[in-house]
């Protein structure tokens, strides 16, 4: 049932997409800031209770609600599948911003892919808030950005939460992901002290949470990326970022693979310095991103999502069979 209910839920996603501020995610947001208005006294341990509270209330209503629709009648809990994966697993949830990228640069409209792009990553990574557009940008430094985002993005909207639905019974695992990554990226912001930014205390356990969650997800993605596209560089960029001691950086690893896989150099300056200045460091030779290279990026995600829905698919004939 599994396999076929994500397939509904990606078809009824391309037919109708879902907006990024629906009424689920907005009441998801909403219990988040009122957990946290309530439990907030500057401590870690209130963030642990806090994460503890608000996921284990979507977890556990996901989970009621399977129970309840199973006893009503096997059509209904497939119905309930598919509402839980159109709501926590698709593209179209962040691919319309990159298609307004890519349109904006075909119409030679820097200004306004910058804008497109200034907002799309003002809504979401909780990792990375330096990585920000300006208003000189040239365009190589705009697709670099937007192909960045696309790669990561696609992760945590598509294979992140895919995986969790794979390994976990039910419908709890792809709501688990998405609650965890939100919590990261609603709590987990850093705030300025002195000449540096840190961790505030109450969402230090949210970004511990969800790094922990995202480990796997994370290195079998970027698996997915090297198979699908140029290996070799793939396997050599990840290599060299794991020299480079950017081991507990998924985003790190997602971007030197997807880098990579097509051959472009998306990671930030940062970034690459930090692989520059390890033990072992590294310096990749990549192209610079352009306009076209949207496109490949695009061609690159396409064959990850057939990749692994296929091997998910192969499991459910494995598992039918054994039965």
């Amino acid at each position: 049932m599994g396999f076929v209910a994500l397939i509904f839920a990606l078809l009824i996603e391309q037919g109708r997409s879902l907006p990024g501020d629906n009424p689920v995610h907005r009441a998801a947001v909403a219990l988040a800031d009122l957990v946290r208005g309530v439990s907030d006294a500057g401590e870690r341990q209130q963030g642990v209770f806090g994460w503890i509270a608000v996921v284990g209330v979507g977890a556990g209503g996901v989970a009621l609600l399977e129970w309840l629709a199973g006893m009503l009648h096997p059509v209904a809990l497939f119905v309930v599948h598919v509402a839980v994966l159109y709501l926590t697993v698709g593209f179209r949830q962040f691919s319309h911003a990159f298609t307004e990228i890519q349109i904006a640069l075909a119409s030679d409209d820097a200004e306004g892919a910058r804008r497109v792009l200034e907002r799309w990553l003002d809504q979401s990574d909780p990792d990375d808030l330096s990585d920000r557009p300006r208003r000189e940008t040239p365009v190589n430094e705009i697709c670099r950005q937007a192909i960045a985002h696309a790669l990561v993005a696609a992760h945590r909207h598509v294979f992140g939460p895919l995986f969790w639905y794979i390994l976990l019974p039910g419908a709890v695992g792809p709501v688990l992901y998405r609650f965890a990554e939100m919590l990261a990226r609603r709590w987990g912001a850093t705030v300025p002290e002195g000449a540096k930014r840190v961790d505030e205390p109450y969402g230090y356990f949210a970004l511990g949470a969800y790094r922990a969650i995202d480990w796997l997800p994370a290195r079998l993605s970027a698996a997915g990326f090297a198979i699908v596209g140029n290996f070799e560089d793939a396997v050599y960029c990840w290599r060299g970022a794991v020299a480079a001691g950017t081991t507990d950086d998924q985003r790190a690893l997602l971007l030197a693979s997807g880098g990579g896989a097509l051959g472009l150099r998306v990671a930030e300056p940062a970034l690459e310095a930090r692989w520059a200045a390890g033990e072992q460091g590294f310096e990749w030779q990549g192209a610079e991103p352009d306009a076209n290279s949207l496109r490949s990026s695009v061609g690159l995600v396409w064959r990850s999502v057939v990749l692994w829905i296929s091997l998910f698919a192969m499991l459910s004939i494995a598992a039918w069979l054994g039965r």
